[in-house]
């Protein structure tokens, strides 16, 4: 099976150059993350019995089963509604970015990313992914800027010489979790598809409160770092 290849060779691609009792714990830890990636599935499984329980003791059997039907022809017609719009902006932002857009926004971020990560910032490829990253956000490229996050990540953690997490990374994290995003393309097929006559009319709005959440989260990681050293 091809599941199963795959996995054997992950298996030994972790334990090449290793010696044979120390290839066992690596494979002990594939599978202790995989349990715990079905924490979640878990979660669902027990909101659906308490969900079938609960309607046989109340005797609504019947609505929780045309309620569960109904959910999911709604559900179906959401996804292919929302996935429509979602790839017509994907293409949209795809086009920008190979057009250079995105790379012109990323050389006007880089001043202000400077005094941001000063330390990442005398890093030249640090810093080009970095400024990537941040493009991305604010195009709505998520695609694009989860791996520009992990390599940016990746080259802070080697020029803080690994360890734990440095200020600066934290701060990375930080301004990835509350991103300032000017086209909401996934908040707008929502809207879209729930019957707004105008999708985008939430723009202003959207860019005042993600201006306050970077705002904040800025202040509060710089706060936090200088209470910390004190």
């Amino acid at each position: 099976m091809p599941c199963g290849k795959t996995y054997t060779a992950l298996v030994a691609r972790a334990g090449a150059g290793r010696t044979q009792p120390d290839a066992a714990p690596r494979t002990t830890a594939v599978f202790r993350k995989g349990r715990k990636g079905m924490a979640l599935t878990w979660v669902w499984v027990g909101m659906v019995c308490v969900a079938l329980i609960y309607g046989a003791a109340t005797g609504q059997s019947a609505a929780v089963g045309t309620a569960a039907a109904q959910g999911v022809q709604q559900a179906v017609t959401f996804c292919l509604t929302v996935g429509g719009m979602i790839c017509l902006w994907s293409g949209v932002m795809e086009v920008m970015r190979r057009s250079g857009i995105a790379a012109g926004l990323s050389r006007l971020l880089q001043p202000v990313l400077r005094r941001l990560f000063p330390r990442a910032s005398r890093d030249a490829q640090t810093l080009d992914a970095l400024s990537m990253n941040v493009s991305a956000n604010l195009l709505g490229l998520g695609n694009a800027a989860t791996p520009l996050g992990i390599r940016t990540a990746q080259r802070m953690q080697a020029l803080s010489g690994g360890g734990g997490a440095s200020d600066e990374l934290c701060l990375l994290v930080v301004m990835n979790t509350a991103s300032l995003q000017l086209i909401p393309s996934t908040v707008a097929a929502v809207r879209a598809q729930l019957g707004a006559a105008h999708a985008f009319d939430i723009l202003p709005a959207v860019w005042l409160a993600s201006a306050c959440s970077v705002g904040a989260g800025i202040l509060a990681a710089k706060g936090l770092k200088r209470c910390w050293r004190t």
